[in-house]
């Protein structure tokens, strides 16, 4: 399961940008309460549409509507995990995909035992820090909280096997992010330190990576894709910005006019 990774093309990832923009994916955002706003609006900044309806009877019903699901367990709750089980059934009846962003699990024992069991309901893509791949994956971690204590590289093994136990496209972020179906393997590089220092850019990659992966062609590529245009903005806005608190208003509007000249690095920051 040693597979080298490729640097993945920008001409891929614009190619999937300008096709995200065309029909607007629909995702619903099952996702923690810290981040919602900064969620819809990266997504809304895209091109992509965003709703987060939480009551378990109702997200079970949007479910079956939207173009894909995001889980993400942040700020879960009993009453969030009831609405995502039942979220969860009712997108792969419909055929859509979902994704999850495992928060937190290998640090705190109910959400590990839950991850682990709705990974068995065939999430289409994976999105976790290195501790959360590595926890998820069965292996030992040194995260702390939503900080992960290990390199993405050192999870790519961890996210290749777990790639192979569940079929999703499993994404491992960090300084480079990693992106597998198992077999095959795209490098994603970019982004910036200060990305670390904002709430939420994770948790939104996690709904870019849902938007993305709604588009039809390859979901690797297209996992990927969500990868590099996240990680394009931030070190496009980090480049101008003093500090974080002029970060958010830049980086949203680097995703909003992102273009495939950014995205082939044929324009520096």
């Amino acid at each position: 399961m040693n597979v080298r990774p490729s640097v993945f093309p920008g001409a891929i990832a614009a190619g999937s940008l300008q096709q995200l923009r065309h029909p607007s994916p629909l995702v619903h955002c099952l996702t923690n309460d810290v981040v919602q706003s900064f969620t819809a609006n990266v997504l809304l900044a895209l091109g992509a549409s965003p709703a987060m309806v939480v009551d378990p009877a109702e997200a079970a019903q949007f479910s079956a509507v939207a173009d894909a699901l995001l889980v993400n367990v942040g700020t879960l709750t009993h009453p969030h995990a009831d609405a995502m089980l039942a979220a969860i059934q009712a997108v792969n009846q419909a055929g859509k995909p979902w994704v999850l962003d495992p928060v937190a699990v290998g640090g705190l024992r109910w959400r590990t035992e839950f991850c682990l069991d709705i990974i068995k309901l065939k999430p289409a893509a994976i999105r976790g820090n290195a501790s959360e791949i590595r926890a998820l994956s069965g292996l030992s971690a040194s995260g702390r909280g939503v900080d992960s204590g290990d390199d993405s590289l050192s999870a790519l093994p961890a996210a290749q096997q777990l790639a192979h136990e569940t079929g999703a496209i499993v994404a491992v972020t960090g300084e480079t992010d990693y992106v597998t179906d198992g077999d095959r393997c795209w490098a994603v590089p970019g982004g910036h330190p200060m990305m670390t220092r904002v709430v939420g850019t994770g948790c939104a990659l996690s709904a870019v990576v849902a938007a993305f992966i709604a588009l039809p062609g390859d979901r690797l590529d297209n996992v990927a894709a969500a990868c590099r245009v996240m990680s394009c903005a931030g070190e496009r806005a980090c480049a101008t910005v003093k500090g974080p608190g002029s970060f958010t208003p830049e980086f949203l509007d680097n995703l909003y006019v992102m273009n495939g000249e950014w995205l082939n690095g044929e324009t520096q920051p």
